[in-house]
C-alpha cells in the first residue's frame, strides 16, 4: 500500500478501515479465496476514495492507478525471489536520509513489521509519547516528500544499512523473548526476522555486517529448545542442556561469522555474534571462556556503546570473578534509561548477591521481575529471590 501510494500514513488508514469492512461482511459472505488480495482492493478501493475527498492533484494523480489484481496481491513466496518481498525497500525507504536518523528504526519496526509504539518504546528504552510524536513527524516528511519506493543503488544502500540492520535485529530480540509461543502479536517475529536478514544477505551478499546479524541471530535460535524445562520453567544460558541446541544452526552460523571476518571490519553485529559463538563452544568443550566473552564485550562497548552491551559486559565479569568491576560498570549506566529495564535490574541483582549485599538484591530483583513481561521468567526471578 505504502508502495503504490506514497503514504504511510494513508495507508494505515485504509488498511484498518479495509479489516474493518473484513470483520463485517466475511461471516456473512464467507472468507474469499485470496484474503489478502480482497483486503489490499479494498483499502485501495478506501484509498482511492479519500485522495477524491482530500482533493490533493499530487495523491490522486497517483491513486488513480488501475487497481491491483489477485495476482499481484499474492503474497511473496520464500523461495529466495528477494525481489518479491516489498518489506526491504519499505525497510530501506524508513531509513531515508531525509527522514530523522532516530526515527528510521521506530519507523521500520511500526510501519513494516507492526510494533506499536509502546512495544518500540520498550524496545528502545524511551517513552511511547517521545516515540509516537517521532513517528507521526516521520511519516509527514515520508508524505510529502516524493520519496522513491525502491531498493536504493549499492552506493545509498550502504549508508542506510546500519539502520536496517538495527531494526530487523530489535524485530528478532522481540520474537526471541515470545519463547513459549501463544497470541502475542509479536509471536512469531523472530522467524520473520531471520527471513528478512536472510533476503537482505542475498541482495548484498558482501556486507560483512549482514553476515553478522544473520549469524547473531542463528546462534540465538539454536538454543530455543533449551529454554525451557519440560515442565514450561525457565532455564537461564548456563544451565542449559546444550544437548537440546541446534546443531544445524550452529554450523550455519559459524560459517557466517568465518565468511564475514574476513572482511577485517568487525562492527556490532559481527561482534555480538562472536560472544554468542563462544557459548556454543559449551557444547564441544563443556565450559565457558569468561575472559574471552568479556574481551569481546570491551570491543563492543568501543564500536558501539550501549546500555545493553555495557550490561552485558557486567554479566559476564560476574561469571568471570569480578563483581566490583561488574558494579562499576553498572552504577556507570545507572538512570533513567535504565529503571525500566528488567535485563539490568536482574544483572545488578546477581552482582549485588556476590557481594554480600542480599537486601538490595532482593529488591533489583523484585524491579526486574515487574519489568518482565514473561510469566515464566519473571517466576524464575522471584524464585530467586525467596530462595536466596
Amino acid at each position: 500500500m505504502t508502495a503504490q501510494y506514497g503514504d504511510v500514513t494513508l495507508a494505515e488508514d485504509v488498511l484498518a478501515e479495509a479489516f474493518a469492512s473484513a470483520l463485517a461482511s466475511w461471516p456473512v459472505s464467507g472468507v474469499p479465496d485470496n484474503p489478502e488480495a480482497w483486503l489490499m482492493k479494498a483499502a485501495s478501493r478506501k484509498a482511492v476514495d479519500a485522495a477524491r475527498k482530500a482533493g490533493t492533484a499530487a495523491r490522486h494523480a497517483r491513486t488513480t492507478r488501475p487497481l491491483m489484481t489477485d495476482a499481484d496481491m499474492t503474497p511473496p513466496e520464500k523461495d529466495g525471489s528477494v525481489d518479491r518481498d516489498r518489506r526491504l525497500e519499505l525497510l530501506f525507504l524508513c531509513a531515508h536520509p531525509a527522514l530523522p536518523a532516530p526515527a528510521h528504526t521506530a519507523l521500520m519496526l511500526q510501519t513494516v513489521l507492526g510494533f506499536t509504539a509502546e512495544d518500540i518504546a520498550a524496545a528502545m528504552l524511551e517513552s511511547p509519547a517521545a516515540i509516537g510524536q517521532r513517528l507521526a513527524r516521520a511519516k509527514r516528511l515520508l508524505a510529502k516528500g516524493n520519496i522513491p519506493f525502491a531498493i536504493p543503488p549499492d552506493h545509498i544502500r550502504r549508508e542506510r544499512m546500519a539502520a536496517v540492520l538495527r531494526a530487523i535485529y530489535a524485530a528478532y530480540t522481540s520474537g526471541w523473548e515470545n519463547i513459549a509461543g501463544g497470541t502475542d502479536p509479536v509471536t512469531g517475529l523472530a522467524s520473520e526476522a531471520e527471513w528478512l536478514a536472510r533476503c537482505l544477505i542475498r541482495q548484498v551478499p558482501g556486507d560483512a555486517e549482514a553476515k553478522g546479524l544473520l549469524a547473531l541471530i542463528l546462534y540465538c535460535e539454536s538454543r530455543r529448545a533449551a529454554r525451557r524445562d519440560s515442565a514450561g520453567r525457565y532455564v537461564p544460558l548456563n544451565d542449559q542442556d546444550t544437548a537440546l541446541w541446534d546443531e544445524a544452526r550452529i554450523r550455519e552460523a559459524t560459517a557466517l561469522l568465518t565468511e564475514a571476518s574476513q572482511a577485517k571490519s568487525p562492527g556490532r553485529f559481527q561482534l555480538e555474534a562472536a560472544i554468542q559463538a563462544v557459548h556454543a563452544a559449551r557444547r564441544e568443550t563443556g565450559c565457558t571462556d569468561w575472559a574471552l566473552i568479556c574481551q569481546l564485550y570491551q570491543a563492543l562497548r568501543s564500536t558501539a556503546p550501549s546500555a545493553g552491551a555495557q550490561i552485558g559486559e557486567a554479566a559476564a565479569r560476574l561469571q568471570a570473578g569480578e563483581p566490583e568491576t561488574a558494579l562499576t560498570l553498572l552504577d556507570a549506566i545507572a538512570g533513567k534509561e535504565t529503571a525500566q529495564h528488567a535485563p539490568y535490574w536482574a544483572v545488578r541483582a546477581h552482582v549485588l548477591y556476590a557481594l554480600g549485599e542480599v537486601e538490595a538484591a532482593h529488591t533489583a530483583l523484585q524491579n526486574a521481575a515487574s519489568l518482565t513481561p514473561d510469566e515464566a521468567t519473571r517466576t524464575w526471578l522471584l524464585t530467586r529471590r525467596r530462595d536466596t
